[in-house]
């Protein structure tokens, strides 16, 4: 492709609105063009990329089974509803594009296909020798995200992967499962990634278990907690972990009401009151749907807010307000504690809450603490669960390790589905004694557009993107120099032709600039490879070779660089 006739126009200045690297360096690039919040055109370059990602799913989502269609985006409330979706996606999470047509039929753009290819299924499966079946599509997705954000990293349309089994048991969704997760991993080895499989809250999708795949990037949104020591790890949404046990007290003291005035937060709290932070313990007070619950955890710990509404099975969780707290407690907040609540609110309370002996907690009354306090003598026993939020320094909960952090980017995530949609939309099957059975699914997404951006957050310097040669708009960005001069210019068109005819991928850099912008350009684009023709090389009858991730450059023949190509790009 000749640059003079390229759409996609590089930019020297940082965007304002951009809030990544991956953000900026898509715009700075010509990659995207932003339409409106969280939307974006593809432009030539990256729909390249974009491209070559989903080439490299196809093929790993062929070999692992599966049979490629296309679903329609436009989908109808009544399919939602028979799966009991519709109210969460619309009222509560509020991430479905709804509206009425003409006709006053209710549709939405589907964020989502678990509803449609159900549809698709349960007219094709009868027997149990329809089965198993597994079926994917590329397509765009729409979400009604209320912060837009990180450009294609959260965008309100996007382009995603998602594939679908059907088997006759969960021994049958157990191997589609696996068969579907080897794809995933060679999908990123294909790529190059730095990237970690881990345990993974199902969330909306729901389902018995989830796996996601997170490209490691400082700027990831997610926090990924792994073992030191085992193959342990998870997002910290589900991560569950160990924590520092310590000898009890020998004998209960007796419960006492201290005075602490503005005593809000552990640290201040248990050197006020002389006691190490673990015997302190935090109580949130929550709204779960119709009821009110108040969570208690250890001091040196923070309430996972996602367990806790898993455990509930709530539509919504939040915070109560401070008006809300102090009906209930008749104190500020910061000062709630599980004894003497109303009747009406449910307590519940981590697991490690338990085993102590004279710990404190929070008096509901401002400026006031319980000391040794013991469960069922001054109050009934919790409900107890695993309600804390995993944190780095935590204990392995597999082993005798402890867990590290690092922050990633969710890329893909897998589910065992169940029975979840196929038994709400009655999607059967007659077995080998004509008994009917209910089709057992799983769900495997993967977003391609956010695949490019993660690569970009994962793999860019100062002066711009660093492309892998699987992945790269083209393979080699030919920059030739003094284009005036005839010589130069016709031995850079033989190259352009040669490459071509190579079967190496090529952009011409044949705009009439200095060195200086077409190397800054050069950089910025991120190719695999840079060659350089000019006055000095033609000379010389060779040509600057450099790799994106070289810090100098160095001079080869004709023959030698396009070996040197091959052989980088695997071609």
């Amino acid at each position: 492709m000749r640059q003079s006739r390229h759409v996609g126009r590089t930019l020297r200045e940082v965007p304002k609105d951009a809030q990544t690297a991956a953000h900026s360096l898509m715009l700075r690039a010509g990659c995207i063009q932003q339409l409106s919040a969280g939307v974006y055109s593809y432009l030539p370059l990256l729909h390249r990329t974009l491209n070559k990602i989903a080439q490299i799913i196809r093929e790993e989502m062929t070999r692992a089974g599966s049979e490629e269609l296309l679903m329609p985006a436009l989908q109808p409330r009544e399919l939602w509803e028979e799966s009991g979706r519709w109210e969460r996606y619309t009222a509560v999470d509020g991430i479905m594009f709804a509206f009425k047509d003409r006709r006053g039929s209710t549709s939405c753009l589907g964020p989502t296909h678990e509803e449609v290819v159900t549809e698709i299924l349960r007219r094709e499966i009868n027997s149990y020798k329809d089965l198993p079946k597994c079926v994917f599509q590329i397509q765009t997705k729409f979400r009604d995200e209320i912060r837009p954000r990180f450009g294609l990293m959260r965008a309100r349309e996007f382009i995603m992967k998602d594939a679908y089994s059907f088997d006759a048991d969960d021994a049958g969704l157990e191997a589609s499962y696996e068969a579907m997760r080897q794809a995933y991993h060679r999908i990123c080895q294909r790529v190059g990634y730095k990237y970690r499989a881990v345990e993974a809250d199902s969330g909306a999708i729901g389902g018995s278990g989830s796996s996601e795949f997170m490209v490691l990037a400082d700027t990831g949104e997610e926090v990924v907690l792994f073992c030191d020591r085992c193959e342990y790890a998870a997002n910290q949404e589900k991560a569950a972990s160990k924590l520092e046990q310590f000898a009890p007290d020998t004998a209960q003291a007796p419960m006492e009401e201290v005075f602490g005035e503005g005593l809000i937060g552990v640290e201040r709290l248990a050197k006020f009151l002389q006691i190490p932070v673990w015997k302190t313990t935090k109580t949130l007070i929550y709204e779960a749907d119709e009821q009110t619950v108040a969570v208690m955890v250890r001091g040196d710990c923070d309430v996972n807010e996602i367990k806790v509404a898993n455990f509930l099975g709530c539509r919504a969780l939040k915070l109560a307000s401070a008006e809300r707290i102090k009906g209930l407690t008749g104190a500020e907040v910061g000062y709630a504690g599980p004894i003497g609540l109303p009747a009406g609110v449910r307590v519940m309370a981590d697991q490690d809450v338990n085993g102590r002996v004279n710990f404190e907690c929070g008096a509901n009354k401002t400026n006031y603490h319980n000391i040794n306090v013991n469960f069922v003598r001054d109050l009934p026993l919790p409900e107890f669960g695993d309600f804390k939020l995993a944190k780095a320094g935590d204990g392995c909960p597999h082993c005798a390790g402890r867990l590290q952090a690092a922050r990633g980017i969710e890329i893909g995530h897998i589910f065992k589905l169940g029975t979840k949609y196929s038994g709400a939309m009655g999607c059967t099957y007659l077995d080998t004694n004509g008994k009917t059975r209910t089709v057992v699914m799983g769900c495997y997404g993967i977003g391609v557009s956010r695949m490019a951006a993660a690569w970009i957050e994962q793999s860019h310097d100062a002066k711009g993107i660093i492309w892998s040669p699987q992945i790269a708009p083209y393979h080699v960005h030919l920059t030739p120099l003094n284009l005036e001069d005839e010589t130069v210019r016709g031995q850079a068109e033989a190259l352009y032709e040669r490459l071509q005819s190579e079967g190496i991928e090529v952009l011409y850099d044949d705009r009439p600039l200095r060195a200086g912008e077409k190397f800054s350009d050069a950089d910025l684009l991120g190719l695999p490879i840079r060659l350089t023709l000019s006055k000095r090389t033609v000379e010389a009858g060779q040509i600057e070779f450099k790799r994106r991730t070289d810090a100098k450059p160095e001079l080869l023949s004709a023959d030698d660089a396009i070996a040197r190509i091959r052989e980088i790009c695997g071609l």
